[in-house]
């Protein structure tokens, strides 16, 4: 198991294969389909994105109590192929080197991620209370006229996880490799081979 420091720097994500299991300490910015939609519309604008720039990503739509300050009662992952169409420019322009969600991404999500350093890390759906076990406190909350689980919050979490590197930036994806091995045993067994 691996420990990190987050947000992920691009020699950390290169380090990382698919399979290896990572527990994540730092800081972690979950984000949704607004948030990047936003966020990708302030970089066309030649705006800064402070919020995501260079972040470690968690397609989350977090559930917080609001009481002496913000609590994540529960923190599970969404559906990263909801962010598809979004996901190269992110990782491009964005600079971010770690993706957390659950699903895995396109395979042009996944060029971009190739090409600049980053990585998809997998996180266990319907573990949403365990997973906010990891949030130690809410940094900060920004863009909350987007809505509790569109907005995007800065959370501290120490020993988050675990989570799976199911896309790693040398090409390998758990979910490709896994879709062949389906596929293949489908094939064998339409042949009558299993």
């Amino acid at each position: 198991m691996r420990v990190l420091q987050a947000p992920l720097d691009e020699a950390a994500a290169r380090s990382l294969h698919a399979g290896d299991a990572v527990l994540l300490s730092g800081v972690i910015v979950t984000a949704r389909d607004k948030a990047h939609l936003r966020a990708l519309s302030m970089a066309s604008a030649g705006e800064e994105v402070p919020e995501l720039q260079g972040a470690t990503v968690y397609h989350c739509g977090p559930i917080v109590q609001e009481r002496n300050g913000y609590e994540v009662i529960a923190a599970g992952p969404t559906t990263s192929a909801r962010m598809n169409m979004m996901g190269p420019r992110a990782v491009r322009e964005l600079g971010i080197k770690a993706v957390i969600g659950k699903g895995g991404m396109s395979k042009e999500t996944h060029d971009a991620m190739k090409e600049r350093g980053c990585v998809y890390l997998a996180a266990t759906g319907g573990a949403a209370v365990t997973l906010a076990e990891g949030v130690k406190r809410v940094l900060s909350r920004s863009w909350e006229d987007l809505g509790m689980a569109e907005s995007v919050w800065e959370l501290e979490v120490k020993d988050f996880g675990p989570l799976v590197v199911a896309m790693d930036s040398h090409g390998r994806s758990l979910y490709e490799e896994t879709e062949a091995r389906v596929n293949e045993r489908m094939r064998l067994r339409a042949e009558g081979k299993l």
